[in-house]
């Protein structure tokens, strides 16, 4: 088995809005081990508990209880300093919305990440190029996002989330804006990173998007319901047989 690049042991969410709301169990005491180079969907119905999954497995949000261990760093011992430091250096964010900064060229806004971290602007734009050419962007960088198609967008902000080789890239509901044919080149893009051994995990409720993957794993009620061979792992291991 390859080494987890995340762990997540007996993990517990809770959510207290107010002294006299009742508590929601988000997670309800989560296992979930995540080897280095998958290509997962965590999926499931409003109020699963995917969208906190998605915030843990991203330091966006810290477990109640329980452990998550990113590259075997448990993530509860670090400072909030630390964790921002981890967050924009280990993981690389795709929304469905694109995100992108409309006053900014493509180039610019796929370097945005790298200012963060006080690298060179001569650095970051080299970087930032390399990034828009893995998602055969590259001839786009001087362009604002009004000027390209929404699938171009997504692209950009793929790229944007790779331009720091994060440990893992997290997408969520990164078609749910696109027509049907475009959202398919998007997951040939997630495809051909995994193929080259990036850690993705994306966040869906569309049947289609986790077809794609090599593991599907179902949450209902805060806890796993399945954890299955996606489409993926299906069709390899039918070509080898």
């Amino acid at each position: 088995m390859s080494e987890a690049v995340a762990e997540i042991q007996q993990v517990t969410k809770v959510y207290q809005k107010s002294k006299l709301a009742p508590p929601v169990h988000a997670l309800a005491g989560v296992d979930l081990v995540i080897p280095r180079g998958q290509y997962i969907a965590i999926m499931g119905p409003s109020g699963s508990g995917k969208s906190t999954m998605m915030n843990i497995i991203g330091c966006l949000d810290r477990p109640t209880s329980g452990k998550y261990l990113l590259d075997g760093e448990d993530v509860a011992t670090m400072s909030d300093e630390r964790l921002s430091k981890v967050r924009g250096k280990r993981l690389g964010f795709v929304f469905q919305a694109f995100n992108l900064i409309p006053q900014l060229s493509v180039q610019e806004n796929v370097a945005v990440p790298l200012f963060y971290q006080g690298i060179s602007p001569a650095r970051r734009r080299e970087l930032a190029a390399v990034a828009l050419d893995k998602v055969q962007l590259a001839e786009r960088m001087d362009h604002r996002p009004s000027e390209l198609s929404g699938g171009q967008q997504q692209r950009v902000a793929i790229a944007r989330a790779l331009v720091n080789e994060p440990s893992i890239l997290l997408a969520d509901e990164p078609t749910g804006a696109l027509d049907t044919k475009t959202g398919d080149a998007i997951l040939e893009i997630f495809e051909e990173l995994h193929n080259n051994g990036q850690t993705v995990v994306v966040i869906t409720h569309d049947e289609e998007v986790a077809h794609h993957c090599e593991r599907v794993v179902r949450l209902r009620d805060g806890l796993i319901d399945r954890d299955e061979a996606g489409g993926k792992s299906a069709a390899v291991a039918a070509q080898a047989t």
